[in-house]
């Protein structure tokens, strides 16, 4: 322990006489009177007498500086309330002046950047309720009148019509999935559960479903070595891979292609490219940002997407980007954990072993 913390220790078993004054002003005021009587009181019991209006005045003087000069520097604070009082009526722009290099001129900082973080939080709440809201609509809306129209005889519940029904009621699904996966990215508290398994056989299963999902699109898929292998959470991956050509699917042209590339040497490289115009390099980081569709959006889509593809990306300790076309061209980099299953030499991997929490190496 050092002089100063042990010091500091001590201290706070000593009274507060002063926490029943509110004003800093008037305490600093209390303080200097109190110290400058001390200090005349030593001197006249040492010298036997002294000047009394000279020591009153001297008094009255200090008092009188130390609240011009307490003026300047409780100010900070008093600012740091009023704007503390605004935010709980949901006011966030406020700010405080921070030009001291003091301790209050470092609160006053930590309160400024506090206030931005708070209105950078407040911001983004709306934002989630309202894509939220216009995400929910949009296929509420759309499944209500196909089953009204059923329901009135306007249409038939044909395999045609049961299958915009169905493919309204996955959107749902996909959107109740993201914002879970949204919820666990905030709370920190997904784990990974690791194994080794091939690579082919997860892009054939995904690019499958995207077949049937993306009708207008043709897909193709190219490994190597054919029989590559990876190290990851299979489950998560999979929702990578999945995001990446649903993104492409979307975004490229109709009856474009996508292409699915994997290449496994000291990491695995993961690579989805379609036919569209691209992403400009000033946008090619946004769009790992939530609800952020960029210019070329649509056909639906919710903007999480490839903000949730970057979240299982960084957990594997991978990295993933936009990278040069031509197209759009997604790319991810898994490093190799071929170390995780056999690097304590048996064979069998416990798979409790395998998990780890987020941010961990």
């Amino acid at each position: 322990m050092t002089v100063r913390s042990a010091f500091d220790t001590a201290m706070e078993f000593l009274p507060r006489p002063l926490d029943s004054v509110r004003s800093i002003k008037l305490k600093l005021g209390i303080l200097l009177v109190a110290s400058g009587a001390v200090g005349f009181a030593y001197f006249w019991s040492q010298i036997g007498w002294l000047p009394v209006g000279t020591t009153i005045g001297a008094l009255l003087c200090g008092l009188v500086t130390s609240q011009v000069l307490a003026h300047g520097m409780t100010k900070p604070l008093r600012e740091m309330t009023a704007a503390a009082r605004a935010m709980r009526r949901g006011d966030y722009s406020r700010r405080v002046r921070a030009t001291a290099r003091d301790e209050v001129g470092e609160l006053a900082g930590a309160f400024n950047q506090m206030a931005a973080d708070l209105a950078a939080a407040d911001r983004q709440r709306r934002e989630l309720i309202a894509n939220v809201s216009h995400e929910l609509r949009t296929p509420i809306t759309a499944l209500q009148n196909v089953l009204e129209n059923v329901v009135d005889g306007v249409a038939d519940a044909d395999a045609q019509t049961m299958r915009t029904a169905l493919a309204q009621t996955e959107r749902l699904g996909r959107l109740v999935t993201e914002l879970l996966d949204l919820s666990r990215i905030d709370a920190g508290a997904h784990r990974l559960t690791l194994a080794e398994f091939p690579v082919a056989p997860l892009l054939d299963e995904v690019v499958a479903e995207a077949s049937v999902a993306a009708r207008g699109a043709r897909f193709t898929v190219d490994v190597q070595p054919p029989n590559a292998t990876t190290v990851a959470d299979r489950e998560r991956l999979h929702q990578v891979v999945v995001n990446l050509i649903d993104n492409a699917a979307r975004h490229g042209p109709a009856g474009g292609e996508v292409r699915v590339t994997a290449r496994a040497g000291a990491e695995l490289v993961l690579e989805v490219a379609d036919d569209g115009p691209g992403i400009a390099p000033e946008d090619r980081e946004r769009v790992f940002e939530r609800f952020t569709r960029g210019e070329r959006a649509g056909g639906g889509g919710t903007g999480l997407g490839l903000n949730i593809a970057r979240w299982i990306i960084d957990l594997h300790g991978g990295t993933i980007a936009v990278v040069d076309g031509p197209g759009c061209r997604i790319r991810a980099t898994l490093p190799a954990r071929t170390e995780v299953l056999h690097g304590s030499g048996s064979g069998t991997p416990d798979p409790h072993s395998l998990s780890r929490p987020i941010g961990a190496a």
